[in-house]
């Protein structure tokens, strides 16, 4: 059992409190979900991350959050827009770094329209690159001075490739790759995206953080581990290949199937 993967959790502040002694019996990583919305952001978080401090006494693993994406894509053209993404992405590495959060989860813009029409047009592709660095110069700049990783996450992405080649082309040791398993089971189940596994293969050691749910591959279910369809023998198998040491980070709707989840995966001899 201790050479199996170690599971960790995202979980808002209140929830940290309820399941704190089993994210305290091991170093499991952490991400709180309670900084990715604009009230949050643009009001007085510091208690709230005082509150999530004292509950983390004594915690051994690594602690990140969920960055915010509600309402916005970091491809955007509006100009306008844009500042609002680049300040969005500033206040949440000001949260990480209050916090000493080494990871922010950030949403890929790549869609299923893109995937069809990326080369319909001439350079779209160099293009839409050019407008994430746009938006995130600044926010990649902030990560590395304080030294946190920005994960490029999985949502509508049909091709687990395009998102790499992003992170690559900032060149930087603060942009790496996230990928959701029941995001990716849906792309595979829904648009005839490859299976689960592929994605974790396509990200190879790129990959520094995983969001571990379960799904039906129809939509964004976020059930708990072994409840849906995804072939975790793959998924743990494509993980077990990887010298990067990704966070496991199991990201269910209802935060009180995380101890089923990591049981669940125990069962299979997956993880602990």
């Amino acid at each position: 059992m201790s050479d199996l993967p170690i599971l960790g959790a995202a979980l808002n502040v209140n929830a940290l409190e309820t399941h704190r002694k089993l994210m305290l019996d091991k170093p499991r990583d952490l991400e709180l979900q309670d900084f990715c919305l604009s009230e949050t952001l643009n009001g007085d978080w510091m208690p709230l991350v005082e509150r999530a401090k004292t509950l983390l006494d004594g915690h051994e693993g690594r602690v990140g959050i969920h960055g915010p994406f509600w309402g916005f894509t970091i491809d955007t053209v509006d100009v306008d827009v844009r500042e609002v993404v680049r300040k969005r992405l500033l206040q949440g590495l000001e949260v990480c770094e209050a916090l000493g959060g080494t990871h922010m989860v950030v949403h890929s813009p790549y869609s299923t329209w893109d995937h069809n029409n990326l080369d319909n047009y001439e350079n779209a592709r160099a293009q839409k690159i050019e407008l994430c660095h746009l938006t995130m110069k600044d926010a990649v700049k902030r990560a590395e001075d304080i030294g946190c990783e920005l994960v490029l996450e999985n949502i509508e992405d049909k091709d687990p490739h395009a998102r790499i080649e992003l992170a690559e082309s900032f060149a930087s040791k603060s942009v790496k790759v996230s990928v959701d398993t029941g995001h990716a089971h849906y792309a595979h189940g829904s648009t005839g995206a490859p299976p689960v596994d592929y994605y974790v293969k396509a990200a190879g050691n790129a990959l520094r953080h995983i969001h571990l749910q379960d799904a039906d591959g129809y939509a964004d279910r976020h059930w708990v581990l072994g409840e849906g369809t995804i072939n975790w023998h793959s998924v743990f198998g494509a993980l077990s290949k990887l010298e990067s040491d990704p966070r496991l980070i199991v990201e269910l709707r209802d935060h009180d199937g995380l101890p089923a989840s990591i049981s669940n995966m125990a069962a299979l001899g997956l993880a602990q």
